[in-house]
């Protein structure tokens, strides 16, 4: 049970930060040279649609997987367990914030092709996606390394 738990959080894990990886350095500077922003708002909100699908998913399994782990684990977990939990909480309530706000202002201002506050979300998408792709490093680092704490 411990490793099919271990193996569904690494795949939600990889799923997830390799997306906003993938996201921020590949197709974001992509998407700016080649299209302009009547073309670039709709492919984006178009492309975080189906990627916020899957991220709600990895959340999800995250959380299952993480809490069945904790649950196995019996006793007091050591402190890059609590670090990890703690990464994991500030990811999820940065995504939870980004999907229900800037996210449905971009859906709502390129349909309405209000170009200007489209961009304005999403920059605001984009500084959140930073932030959690960096703490996703961060909690990756912990886990694999278990350092430094």
């Amino acid at each position: 049970m411990l490793s099919l738990l271990k193996i569904l959080h690494v795949l939600a894990a990889l799923g997830w930060v390799g997306g906003m990886f993938f996201a921020y350095f590949i197709l974001r500077p992509t998407a700016a040279e080649q299209l302009q922003p009547p073309q670039r708002l709709p492919l984006w909100s178009e492309v975080l649609t189906r990627f916020f699908r899957w991220v709600w998913i990895a959340v999800l399994t995250l959380w299952g997987s993480g809490m069945g782990m904790l649950a196995l684990w019996g006793s007091k977990p050591p402190l890059y367990v609590h670090v990890m939990l703690g990464g994991a909480l500030a990811m999820t309530l940065i995504f939870v914030g980004v999907f229900f706000f800037p996210f449905r202002k971009l859906k709502t201002c390129t349909l309405e092709k209000t170009w200007s506050e489209a961009g304005a979300a999403l920059n605001q998408v984009r500084q959140a996606v930073l932030a959690n792709l960096c703490l996703g490093l961060i909690v990756i680092c912990v886990a694999v390394g278990k350092w430094p704490l």
